[in-house]
């Protein structure tokens, strides 16, 4: 079961290249002879069918298959791109108790696309003029193993070396043991700390939720304020998003749909709508909803918060598997730029594919794996594989380890 918990959102980019559930974290760590900074190894030279009636039911068969094949209880899935018309739908059910249909209106909690918030958030202080990439945590949060020499723009980039708290097993049976427990950041530091780093800063790629909990107390030791109130006035605000936020605790806004996993004390399914995200936190604990993430997806990949100096910083990647790097806080995804996301009973895949100017949400209500593979990215190759033949997302599942 820890195994499960090891796995990333990388969303695609290797953690943020595979979905990681507590706040996504895929666990891959690729060697990389230091900051490579290439151009993605990724194409980003292809189109968008159409979205004819004729696509449109292709991509219902797609989805259906899908969920069938990985057991999900509720999928909703948007694409669209100018010129090319829109494809949204919603599938099966967001409550099995009740049989309430998934619908497009609902909240639903996004995991690690928390990170292409947070890393926002930061960037927006390098270009204010308040932080540097190149600082050291230490100069922000003491404590940290070789705090002295792992920059922000490591630990934006996954390659800090530190070890990720979340595939810790005390961390896990604290969390499974009591999931409406809150944890401070401090706390989850703890469990990262505990443990010896992984390689020297900058040596390897490694998808790691601890990163991004330093980056949020680096946000809010430079601004003054709370993460959720920064990121809501500097972030959220000026996207134009309206359902979007980082909650203090485990509440938050009706409807929203109830979500699935088997990630528990006893391996069996457990609704998690009331679980406290907080465990995630600057890696994981937001939410959202169908609309704003549509609206996100361009903002993130194109770098409208930005300037432009810091945007094509932000996508310098390093390769992290075949077709697919990870830049500052966001993955490249042959062609298609975004993040995807997973914590107990929720995934998320949010993309961009700039040369269409097309976007791809697709929000469901379990993480629970189907043969090992996570099924946002599921449904994000099907829908790809038609909609954009030439760049069709793929991103490989984690092997297990240690069941």
């Amino acid at each position: 079961m820890v195994a499960r918990w090891r796995k990333a959102a990388v969303g695609a980019v290797a953690a943020g290249l595979v979905a990681v559930p507590l706040g996504g974290a895929p666990g891959y760590a690729l060697e990389a002879g230091g900051p490579t900074h290439v151009a993605a190894p990724v194409r980003d030279d292809g189109d968008v069918v159409r979205l004819t009636p004729a696509v449109a039911q292709q991509l219902d068969d797609a989805v259906r298959k899908v969920m069938v094949d990985a057991r999900v209880p509720g999928v909703m899935v948007a694409v669209s791109a100018p010129g090319k018309g829109e494809y949204v739908r919603t599938f099966g059910v967001a409550d099995k108790a009740t049989g309430a249909p998934m619908e497009t209106g609902l909240y639903m909690r996004i995991g690690s696309e928390t990170k292409t918030f947070t890393v926002t958030g930061l960037l927006r202080l390098v270009d204010d003029g308040k932080v540097g990439l190149d600082d050291p945590i230490g100069k922000y949060v003491s404590g940290v193993p070789n705090g002295d020499r792992i920059t922000l723009r490591q630990l934006a980039g996954m390659r800090s070396g530190l070890f990720n708290y979340s595939e810790d097993e005390g961390f896990f049976k604290a969390l499974t043991s009591d999931p409406q427990r809150p944890f401070t950041p401090q706390q989850l530091l703890a469990y990262s700390f505990r443990h010896p780093v992984l390689f020297e800063p900058g040596a390897k790629f490694d998808y790691c939720n601890t990163n991004l909990i330093l980056l949020g107390l680096v946000i809010e030791k430079v601004s003054g304020r709370g993460l959720g109130d920064f990121l809501a006035d500097e972030v959220v605000k000026p996207a134009g998003l309206k359902r979007t936020a980082l909650p203090p605790g485990a509440a938050w806004p009706a409807p929203h749909a109830q979500g699935y996993t088997d990630q528990t004390a006893t391996g069996k399914v457990e609704e998690t709508a009331d679980w406290n995200p907080s465990w995630g936190w600057a890696a994981g604990a937001m939410y959202s909803d169908l609309a704003d993430l549509r609206r996100w997806a361009r903002v993130v990949a194109t770098g409208t918060l930005l300037e432009p100096e810091t945007q094509k910083q932000r996508l310098e990647v390093d390769p992290a598997l075949p077709g697919t790097g990870y830049g500052l806080g966001i993955f490249l995804d042959h062609g298609w730029v975004g993040h995807n996301g997973s914590l107990p009973g929720y995934q998320s895949l949010t993309l961009y594919l700039p040369e269409a100017q097309a976007t791809l949400v697709v929000l469901l209500n379990t993480d629970i794996s189907a043969e090992g593979e996570e099924p946002s990215t599921l449904f994000g190759e099907a829908i790809t594989k038609i909609v954009s033949p030439d760049n069709v997302f793929s991103l490989p599942a984690q092997p297990a380890a240690g069941k």
